[in-house]
């Protein structure tokens, strides 16, 4: 964990997943959405996407394994999250999640922060959150 003192502007952190149909089911499982886009490849073939994508919230909850692991870490709670979702995440894919702290507020113990997953060089999410530090 890193502590609030040590936390700067521009402080950056990663993780990265590959995305398997294990997951993709798992997070079905766990949520109840069972959209067929995401479990059924028949179904997605005909959809725009053209096969099986990923949740977007499953996206988006590697953005909260990079907070409560990373940057700040553990204790870290939550407070806002905006969200766009820019482009599908097919299975196979590798996302990396990168949050960067924006701002920083020493009276509150909060920060700023953006958040954004992509594929390679393609942006998939993009978004901003405030977390309050332990």
């Amino acid at each position: 964990m890193v502590s609030f003192e040590a936390i700067r502007v521009g402080d950056r952190a990663t993780l990265s997943k590959t995305i398997a149909s294990d997951d993709v089911e798992a997070f079905a499982a766990i949520t109840g959405d069972t959209n067929p886009v995401h479990l059924d490849e028949a179904f997605a073939r005909s959809s725009t996407f053209k096969g099986r994508v990923a949740h977007g919230m499953l996206t988006a909850s590697l953005v909260s394994a990079v907070l409560g692991t990373k940057l700040p870490g553990p204790g870290t709670i939550y407070l806002h999250q905006s969200l766009r979702f820019l482009a599908p995440v097919r299975l196979g894919d590798t996302v990396v999640a990168e949050i960067e702290v924006l701002e920083k507020d020493e009276v509150r113990r909060r920060l700023k922060l953006s958040t954004r997953c992509r594929v390679g060089d393609r942006a998939v999410l993009e978004g901003e959150a405030v977390v309050q530090v332990g």
